[in-house]
């Protein structure tokens, strides 16, 4: 079963993450679409698959051609040679996205982790 719940952003990552564990408390057990309502405009999905861990993964949106926004696809971490891993799937538009900027989206991602462990 698939459900959304929405966090709402903080600046402090620390105090994001404690905003999300109260969200994933008092919704997390909802076995509806939208676990938690009333979602803010301008919002993006980002899913996790914590089960699996992955090298591909695709989503067919039924008649998706008009949805614009990106998906973002996270699978279960491991450990290899002493470094953590996390697969993450982006599907994007291209009408609205390309190659370069999602590229530029993962180096800076992978900066703002790295930065994160340090």
């Amino acid at each position: 079963m698939f459900s959304n719940i929405w966090t709402e952003y903080f600046g402090d990552y620390a105090e994001f993450c404690k905003q999300y564990e109260k969200d994933m408390r008092q919704y997390g057990k909802n076995k509806v679409m939208m676990a938690k309502p009333n979602p803010p405009v301008n919002t993006f999905p980002v899913s996790m698959i914590l089960w699996a861990t992955f090298e591909g993964f695709n989503l067919n949106l039924q008649k998706g051609y008009g949805y614009l926004l990106p998906i973002f696809t996270f699978g279960r971490y491991y450990e290899e040679n002493g470094k953590y891993w996390i697969p993450l799937s982006i599907q994007v538009h291209h009408a609205v996205c390309d190659g370069f900027h999602t590229c530029r989206f993962i180096n800076e991602l992978q900066e703002v982790i790295q930065k994160l462990w340090r």
